[in-house]
């Protein structure tokens, strides 16, 4: 007998009343409709709504807010007049202490239904002193409509640009930037990129902030090496942008969602800017990796080294160093700490920036970790903590197998991806490293994103136990796996 269909039971361009149980990990309101799920952007859970149905799938719908019939007490009105048309911020309708508890559920749901773990200590997600005006970083597609240039965030599911005077959440530098780049360009006539036509010259436009130092740098990003009216172009824009140390152009002439390409050329002034995170002064370049809040990533840092229990006399390796942040805050609290990064120019700033904060216990390696620690290992070199902070996309297993191969004691994980972050854990949970607790920091308030970090456990083999070393290696879990221990209880 063939397997009968459901149809779904809404329709497009249909409306539908809604209750909102639940935040999806996109910031969006999660209802069902007759037993079906519903995502509705800017709703929330606890709300009787109405809904357009903008998507029909097989297994859910998508639907555009139309009315709210109740409201949610955490609804707040978004300070942002573009707040609906923008794809930037996801929860700037729900108070910000709402956001700190959605962002930790966010968390706990992860690691119980992705990773198996349900005896996880999630603390309460640490928030930001000031939810606004903190991103030491903008990066703006930059087009034209109606014959003017346009600068701002793609709206919600499309690449529809949103033109943005004043982004709440950026640096006001950047805000700066961008009207000083849109004006100047549409006085000179340069010509935007084209999507659909590969036509154009301006892709993009990149501002960074030094929080500490007032230092800005202004990259454009171009489809030509070519840019027309170079000189008054950079003659203007050091006129009319306070803190201009830096302008630089990047080239990406590929059709591609990718936004900087391989090219870089300083047009004027400096190479790099600078800004401080803790004690530390860091050299940004176009293409460096630094976290976009700087206050937060302070916070961040200093749970890392907490979790990493350091002493003075440790080893450490810090797997996906970057240019080397977390590298120097691990450094004043251990005896050797070896960075590994695969991309060499932030290595090239990792070193550089050792040299200027006077850090000398620290090496940078350039290649892939899973190559390096075993080179590592046949050396002799035994870490008594590795540190890791990788893409979104989270670890590969094999680099986590290779993370267990050199026994470390403890394992710091420091993700910006819950659910890759508990896909990981589960696998090293099954590798004998046990997930003691998990710290999440709001990096990014007003979104839907959430940053975390872990500390881990390495459970003692069964000669270490007998030895009498299952208390220096776990404490009170005992040599059994989660999974082992509920079976024994």
């Amino acid at each position: 007998m063939p397997k009968q269909i459901h149809k779904p039971p809404v329709e497009t361009g249909k409306t539908y009343t809604i209750d909102i149980t639940g935040l999806g990990h996109s910031g969006e309101g999660v209802g069902r409709y007759q037993d079906f799920t519903v995502f509705v952007p800017n709703a929330l859970p606890g709300e009787k709504i109405t809904a357009v149905i903008t998507t029909v799938k097989k297994t859910y719908a998508v639907g555009r807010l139309d009315a709210v019939q109740i409201t949610s007490p955490h609804r707040t009105t978004p300070d942002c007049g573009i707040y609906r048309e923008c794809g930037g911020c996801q929860l700037q309708h729900l108070s910000y202490q709402e956001q700190l508890k959605v962002k930790r559920s966010q968390v706990v749901d992860a690691v119980t239904r992705i990773g198996k773990l349900p005896d996880v200590i999630v603390h309460p997600t640490i928030g930001a002193e000031n939810p606004w005006y903190y991103r030491n970083k903008m990066q703006f597609p930059v087009g034209r409509k109606n014959g003017k240039v346009v600068i701002g965030c793609y709206s919600q599911g499309s690449h529809d640009i949103v033109d943005t005077d004043n982004c709440l959440i950026q640096h006001q530098t950047n805000n700066d930037i961008v009207r000083a780049v849109r004006g100047v360009v549409d006085e000179l006539g340069i010509a935007a990129y084209e999507e659909q036509t590969g036509q154009g010259v301006l892709r993009h436009v990149l501002g960074r902030v030094g929080t500490a130092t007032g230092e800005v740098m202004v990259v454009l990003i171009t489809a030509t090496e070519r840019l027309p009216q170079r000189g008054a172009l950079i003659e203007r824009l050091k006129s009319k942008i306070p803190g201009l140390v830096s302008i630089v152009q990047n080239v990406n002439p590929r059709r591609t969602n990718i936004i900087m390409g391989d090219k870089t050329i300083t047009l004027w002034g400096q190479d790099t800017i600078t800004d401080k995170l803790g004690e530390f002064t860091f050299a940004i370049s176009a293409r460096s990796f630094f976290q976009v809040n700087t206050a937060q990533a302070e916070v961040l840092y200093s749970q890392a080294v907490k979790y990493a229990q350091l002493t003075g006399s440790e080893t450490v390796i810090d797997a996906y160093c970057g240019t080397g942040t977390i590298t120097l805050f691990l450094a004043r609290q251990a005896a050797k700490v070896y960075g590994i990064e695969i991309v060499k120019p932030a290595i090239i700033d990792a070193r550089q920036n050792a040299v200027n904060n006077k850090v000398d216990n620290v090496e940078f390696l350039v290649g892939d970790a899973v190559d390096i620690m075993p080179d590592l290992f046949k050396q002799g070199i035994r870490p008594d903590v590795i540190v890791v902070d990788p893409p979104r996309a989270g670890c590969e297993q094999k680099v986590l197998e290779t993370f267990v191969k050199m026994e470390p004691q403890r394992i710091v994980y420091v993700s910006c991806n819950p659910a890759s972050l508990a896909r990981d854990l589960a696998v090293l949970d099954g590798l004998g490293y046990i997930t003691q607790e998990i710290q999440p920091v709001d990096m990014f308030a007003q979104t839907s994103h959430v940053e975390c970090c872990v500390w881990l456990k390495r459970k003692p083999s069964l000669d270490e136990a007998r030895r009498g070393l299952g208390s220096r290696a776990v404490g009170n879990y005992g040599i059994y796996s989660r999974r082992q221990r509920k079976k024994t209880s």
